[in-house]
């Protein structure tokens, strides 16, 4: 047997025993890669006095870096069946340190068995990822459960989080992510790393939560306002949001925006003044 860092099976080897091929229709592709795993982890920073949210664990790559690297506590959430024998092998080597929960993360928040400090660490599916991140970055009250979050992403989605306003990857992520979070890319992963390699290059974004949003505004309204706006956004703002608020363009005249301009020249505090604007009306 291949000796590993922590003294465990090797990822292939507990593929093999488990029979977990990675699916498609899950998102799956597996990061086996213990040193890269471990690089991961260690990027999140000290883990020591964390609880840790993992997302879509598999057999356990991440999972083991994060134990190994000093995760004070992990609480993982796997809709996979076949991978939670796996994940309990992980769990019997680190005595009280792990948690698995079994189910659809986008039901099951596991923020229950969580206690603060928190930090989100995963690699996400690909089919949820842009689903988990919305759901994170919206909360009525801020701050959120967690301080930081090191997220791994389709890197065409990583660029689309960190884009400044007039790019074209600029859009929804960017503004909701933004408005409440510094946000970075602080590595690229090659499809070669996973297994099955995907088609596409993969990126790890850190999102730090800010202590309050960059300007205030109603967390339901500027999401609402954004998606509108980028649902059409080449077309001006006085057409992209037609039919979200009455007197439109007086609306939007009055938070300091051209009713001509288009959702991609606004910056996010610009966002936030014309959700806000569109609320009160």
């Amino acid at each position: 047997m291949v000796a590993t860092p922590d003294g465990l099976p090797p990822l292939r080897q507990v593929i093999l025993k488990h029979g977990l091929w990675a699916r498609k229709a899950l998102g799956q592709n597996f990061l086996l890669d213990l040193n890269l795993t471990s690089k991961i982890a260690r990027q999140a920073g000290d883990l020591t006095s964390h609880d840790v949210l993992e997302i879509g664990p598999g057999p356990g790559g991440l999972t083991r870096a994060l134990l190994l690297e000093g995760a004070r506590r992990v609480v993982a959430i796997e809709q996979d069946s076949r991978c939670i024998a796996a994940l309990a092998e992980v769990a019997n080597h680190y005595p009280g340190r792990l948690e698995v929960l079994e189910g659809d993360v986008l039901k099951l928040s596991g923020t229950d068995r969580l206690q603060a400090p928190v930090r989100i660490v995963a690699n996400l599916p690909y089919n949820v990822g842009t689903a988990l991140l919305t759901r994170w970055l919206s909360p009525p009250a801020w701050p959120p459960f967690w301080e930081t979050a090191t997220l791994m992403f389709q890197k065409e989605v990583a660029n689309r989080i960190v884009a400044a306003p007039r790019t074209r990857a600029y859009g929804r992520l960017s503004v909701l992510a933004q408005w409440r979070a510094e946000a970075r890319v602080i590595m690229n992963i090659p499809p070669a790393a996973f297994t099955p390699a995907p088609k596409v290059t993969s990126a790890v974004v850190q999102l730090r939560g800010l202590p309050a949003p960059r300007l205030a505004a109603d967390a339901a309204w500027l999401s609402r306002t954004v998606a509108k706006a980028f649902g059409q956004r080449r077309k001006m703002l006085r057409t992209s949001l037609k039919g979200i608020a009455p007197n439109l363009e007086d609306r939007i005249t009055s938070a300091g925006i051209k009713p001509t301009g288009r959702a991609e020249d606004l910056s996010v505090e610009e966002f936030c003044l014309l959700s806000e604007a569109l609320r009160r009306s």
